[in-house]
């Protein structure tokens, strides 16, 4: 592509109209400067991490590269602690606990919640770091925060999954609206309902948000490869953002089980479930998906029922297995390539590709 829509870069003071998304878990420094390098928009998801881990962080990005950086944030609210759920959960996991002999203290070691809400604090790194971009998820935070991240300067971004968030998003104050269709990996951004049978495909949303609201629009969903990008943009979109098909970069922080799965699992075998966390989420389907899912009823609020899974996935990963391990993926995994993050953010731009394992399409041919 030699033309691109003007408005997201203009408005993030980026090359090219490629945003990688933020994983938490899977994003690395490294990641994030080769994109913004490549002339697109790095994203670092802080909310997992420490006040001094994200100034060393950062400071490195600030180091190697001058170009704008996102910084996210989940805006989930502090979950409330309820006994009888959390009991409940526990004990649906004891069978697996004795399959993997492990004992009930390892179980219930993992009961706090290990993503702080965003708060005044978070506020604070901000006003100290000014990112160029602030991206939140599942919302936004309340309107006395949300004016403090404003007056550092950075542009405010956040997801919607039907138009009456983007509306809401817009009226909010966000200066451009990611609309996230079904086919996104990872966690829902819904935050106006919890149902997750009524989110919209990327095809019917961006094109109805693009019509709704007046702010750039940014399409997120089953988009990895430069067909999707040229896609996105005939429906409207000024920019796309791409999680899944970063999985295949040498900078992502995925195990050798993780990248294979992902690979290899085609787009129908990946499911919503909140069994991990207690929000809905595309991954992978795996065994305790199958098992306890994918729609777990009457669990923990958000993010508890991650912890008492973690003794489970560091075991079941030993014995190399990923019965137990959130397999963030979205459906179009199968069209990434393996390319590093530079030039994956320049392949998604203008098809031009370094050489690589190409698709699985690709290798059937070969074969």
């Amino acid at each position: 592509m030699s033309v691109y829509p003007r408005p997201i870069l203009d408005l993030f003071g980026i090359d090219l109209p490629i945003i990688q998304a933020p994983m938490l878990g899977i994003v690395t420094t490294d990641m994030v400067i080769g994109v913004a390098e490549a002339g697109g928009l790095g994203s670092l998801p802080a909310s997992g991490l420490s006040a001094e881990q994200t100034r060393s962080i950062v400071g490195e990005i600030r180091r190697r590269t001058p170009k704008p950086l996102n910084m996210n944030f989940l805006c989930h609210e502090a979950p409330t602690r309820d006994r009888r759920r959390e009991e409940a959960w526990l004990q649906r996991l004891t069978r697996y606990y004795r399959e993997l002999g492990l004992t009930s203290e390892q179980s219930a070691s993992g009961s706090g919640s290990p993503i702080p809400v965003f708060g005044s604090a978070h506020c604070d790194l901000l006003e100290e770091i000014s990112p160029e971009v602030v991206s939140f998820h599942f919302g936004l935070p309340p309107k006395h925060l949300l004016e403090r991240v404003r007056r550092t300067g950075a542009k405010i971004v956040s997801s919607a999954t039907i138009v009456e968030e983007a509306l809401w998003l817009e009226d909010s104050g966000c200066d451009a609206i990611i609309a996230q269709g079904f086919e996104a990996g990872g966690h829902r951004g819904t935050f106006l309902h919890r149902d997750p049978t009524r989110q919209v495909g990327l095809m019917a949303l961006v094109p109805q948000i693009v019509d709704a609201v007046r702010v750039p629009v940014i399409a997120a969903g089953g988009i990895a490869d430069p067909r999707g990008v040229a896609a996105a943009f005939a429906l409207g979109a000024s920019g796309v953002q791409v999680g899944t098909a970063f999985l295949f970069c040498e900078e992502a922080n995925v195990s050798p089980l993780y990248r294979e799965a992902a690979r290899s699992t085609p787009p129908e075998q990946t499911v919503i479930t909140n069994i991990f966390t207690g929000r809905p989420a595309r991954v992978c389907d795996t065994r305790v998906v199958r098992e306890l899912g994918p729609i777990g009823i009457d669990m923990p609020e958000f993010p508890v029922p991650a912890a008492p899974l973690a003794p489970l996935r560091a075991a079941s990963e030993r014995q190399g297995r990923t019965d137990f391990t959130p397999l963030w993926c979205g459906q179009s995994a199968r069209l990434g390539r393996a390319l590093s993050a530079a030039a994956l953010t320049r392949w998604l731009s203008d098809g031009q590709a370094e050489p690589s394992f190409g698709t699985i399409g690709d290798m059937r041919r070969k074969s």
